[in-house]
């Protein structure tokens, strides 16, 4: 069983939010503040019993800004499943909620009570200011097909609609567990009520023999423990000491010993032991943060294995908030391929390059932030301005560097290295303004198929801008002029213009560009620093002359750019970027473009 779409209407900063989950293992992607984990608190709200039922009692922070609490509304969030027919497990939790074949929905409510409802429908209290105390949370599922999800409003009755109660307890058997970003994963691991460990220990059913072989172990150990004069005087003293202190109304008896002999006792008691290839049998406080995280969650896996393994489980989900908090980049690439390999549901939530670069895309829900707007979701693999060509092509291309494009407010796409090194500098200096404070993520896609990256942004993908920089004779300029080689049909970029995307063209190529006075200095002492003196005189001169810039020195420092490599010679430039003072007219048209919303 696996949840299939999920809908939030009006919680907290999620005004509507409407998408499909295509795999069992789900990404979802978005900077700071974009409502990641308010996604995973309306999950919690509608399928997590192990939530109190206080906090499905919102308040009005948790309502969405734009909603008039004056007047009636709703807070609502559904959740639809798939693939639960045979499973009898399933079948029975989902029982009354199905919606069609191996189709079912679970919806939460908060909403006015029924009193103030049919006060409502009969047109009373018209004056009356509602307050949160009219309102009340409901769980119900299942209901008419025809009627979607995402269109009941706060005044359509469940009875009208045929949908069912569904009480919490009937969420028991599936198990949901949250991983917050920052959490005490040492005091997780020790036998408390939380404790994957212990549920572990529960699912795995040790029978009476075992457990009274066990109690009997301690209680051995303990007796040795008494026998041993040291210890027994210590116990004698405390014992002494408490009993002086509370009297004789309250005293208790001292014992010193390892456990009480009782089975949960020992269980409570149960830690796990490490070793490694210098120290053996160590306490997981002497790890570092991110391998205990990932050895919680290796207990957790387990603890559902041995849950489906008795026969106890209908179906698992677990929900982590950022795991690279803790993770360095190889473990966050090693947990993400374990959660996709795993036969239950996980839904993780990150502002990670590391992570979505390796992440499908199908498994993408990408919140993006607009200005004066509630955020929007989009599963751009559902996108219909996408082919099944630029999906292929954007997995493959989507890195840990380009992938910054699904977090940014604003996105530059140029073709190679150079621009992607010299640009960010060269603005700084000339123009004073910081593209990254800006929240401007320049992407190079290290070529001029710009296509596939242009159609991310939509209103069904990505609702952000995206000024194309590129060359106005888009070629493969690394090529020798007289090569005699196929070269890739020019791409007209004029048509991958729309609301979101607009193309801005240099006369030539990037290093022609940049070669104007005000430059002049800093590509000098590039070029002389890489050894180029012939082109590092020519262009001292021009400088020192105020000589015009013909196209004969611009060729000049295209051809040592190739030479040396171009993302080299850029490298080199931004040494000297404090003698830049210029910026090409085509590149500060399409920031001044980026920064207008």
């Amino acid at each position: 069983m696996r949840i299939s779409r999920i809908v939030v209407k009006n919680f907290r900063s999620l005004r509507a939010i409407d998408v499909p989950i295509n795999t069992l293992s789900t990404v979802v992607i978005g900077e700071n503040n974009t409502g990641k984990s308010n996604f995973i608190y309306a999950l919690r709200l509608c399928l997590d019993v192990g939530l109190p039922s206080s906090m499905r009692v919102l308040t009005k922070d948790d309502v969405h800004c734009e909603v008039d609490q004056l007047k009636p509304f709703q807070v609502f969030v559904g959740v639809e499943f798939t693939d639960f027919e045979g499973n009898e497990n399933e079948e029975a939790l989902l029982h009354g909620t199905q919606i069609g074949d191996n189709r079912a929905r679970i919806f939460y409510r908060f909403r006015p009570k029924r009193l103030l409802r049919e006060a409502i429908a009969r047109g009373g209290l018209l004056d009356t200011q509602i307050s949160l105390d009219d309102y009340g949370w409901e769980l119900f599922g299942g209901g008419n097909p025809e009627v979607d999800l995402a269109s009941i409003e706060w005044n359509h009755e469940n009875a009208d609609m045929g949908a069912m109660t569904v009480g919490l307890q009937y969420l028991q058997s599936y198990l949901v567990v949250f991983l917050p970003a920052l959490r005490d994963v040492e005091a997780d691991l020790q036998q408390t009520r939380r404790s994957s460990l212990a549920r572990l220990i529960d699912a795995s059913g040790i029978d009476k023999i075992e457990q009274d072989t066990l109690i009997a172990v301690v209680k051995e150990a303990n007796n040795q423990i008494e026998a041993s004069p040291t210890i027994k005087e210590i116990a004698i003293s405390i014992d002494k000491s408490f009993k002086e202190i509370t009297g004789p109304a309250f005293s208790l008896d001292v014992d010193l010993g390892l456990s009480s002999p009782s089975f949960q006792s020992i269980v409570r008691n149960l830690i796990v032991l490490l070793t490694n290839g210098s120290v053996k049998q160590f306490e997981p406080r002497r790890n570092g943060l991110g391998l205990n995280n990932i050895l919680y969650i290796a207990i957790l896996v387990e603890h559902f294995r041995k849950r489906a393994a008795v026969g106890k489980s209908a179906g698992e989900l677990i929900l982590i908030e950022e795991p690279e908090a803790h993770l360095h980049p190889q473990l966050q690439t090693t947990l993400l391929e374990a959660l996709r390999s795993f036969p239950f549901q996980s839904i993780v939530t990150t502002h990670s390059t590391q992570v979505t670069a390796k992440a499908p895309m199908s498994s993408f829900v990408v919140l993006t932030n607009r200005t004066g707007a509630p955020p929007v979701a989009s599963v751009p693999s559902a996108s219909p301005t996408l082919t099944a060509d630029d999906v292929q092509d954007l997995e493959r291309y989507l890195d840990a560097t380009k992938s910054n494009l699904l977090f940014a407010r604003r996105v530059m796409l140029v073709e190679g290295a150079a621009e992607l090194l010299l640009i960010p500098p060269l603005v700084k200096k000339v123009l004073g303004i910081d593209l990254e404070r800006e929240g401007i993520s320049l992407v190079a896609i290290n070529g001029v198929h710009f296509g596939a990256f242009a159609r991310l942004f939509s209103d069904t993908c990505l609702p952000k801008r995206c000024a194309i920089v590129a060359d106005a004779d888009i070629k493969v300029s690394d090529l020798p002029d007289d090569a005699n080689e196929d070269i890739p049909i020019k791409p007209d970029l004029a048509e991958l213009e729309g609301p979101y995307v607009k193309i801005f063209l240099g006369a030539t190529t990037f290093e022609r560009e940049i070669t104007e006075h005000g430059n002049l200095s800093m590509l000098a002492n590039a070029a002389g620093d890489l050894g180029a003196p012939k082109i590092q005189n020519s262009l001292s001169m021009c400088e020192i002359f105020g000589d015009a810039i013909d196209d004969e020195l611009k060729d000049k420092v295209l051809r040592t750019a190739k030479r040396f490599g171009k993302a080299r010679f850029a490298q080199v430039a931004v040494r000297h970027i404090d003698d830049a003072g210029m910026v090409p007219n085509y590149i500060f048209e399409a920031i001044k473009w980026l920064r207008e919303v």
